[in-house]
């Protein structure tokens, strides 16, 4: 997961992520209800402080799995000081990402790209890798913010890529003040 070091959201702005407010906007359970089953296993890339990885642990119940990858360390630790001790916390598995590379090979469900993608420089390598450890029933949702990171343009260049290594759209859900696809392996 290699990502423009200026285009990386730092770990000191990391509570802008977890604000009460976002989850009246962007809510988790809302966003990802249909998507999100029990006993399934999810990968949030970019999980950041967590803010998706809990409300998802939740989803999964205790015969599920979410693993929270990140590539900054301090996003992985905020995330751990806000789990330890709670039910969920058996449920969530850290994962510190390489700088070019996820480095999971487990098989997962789901795959939520949270905000995330445009910050990936490999974009294409970043697919393939998304698709080796998708089940083949699974789905990836890429959600991008739709004012001043990513236009029109490029998130229809993302879902491009995506149709080149083998995805296929399935739905654009709407998110408040996003983009977002849902894809799947062909």
């Amino acid at each position: 997961m290699s990502g423009k070091k200026e285009r990386v959201c730092p770990v000191e702005r990391a509570g802008m992520l977890d604000k009460r407010i976002r989850k009246l906007l962007q809510n988790p359970k809302k966003i990802l209800e249909n998507y999100v089953k029990e006993g399934a296993t999810i990968l949030d890339l970019g999980c950041g402080p967590g803010f998706f990885s809990v409300e998802m642990a939740k989803m999964v119940g205790k015969s599920g799995k979410v693993i929270a990858a990140d590539l900054q360390e301090g996003m992985l630790q905020k995330l751990k000081n806000k789990i330890q001790g709670t039910e969920i916390e058996k449920r969530i598995e850290l994962h510190k990402c390489e700088k070019d590379k996820i480095g999971i090979s487990e098989k997962v469900d789901f795959v939520l790209a949270f905000y995330m993608f445009h910050e990936v420089h490999n974009q294409e390598k970043f697919l393939e890798e998304i698709k080796s450890v998708l089940k083949p029933s699974g789905k990836f949702f890429i959600v991008e913010p739709k004012f001043f990171h990513v236009s029109e343009q490029a998130f229809e260049e993302t879902i491009k890529k995506a149709k080149k290594v083998g995805f296929k759209p399935t739905e654009r859900p709407k998110v408040f003040f996003s983009r977002a696809v849902v894809l799947k392996v062909l």
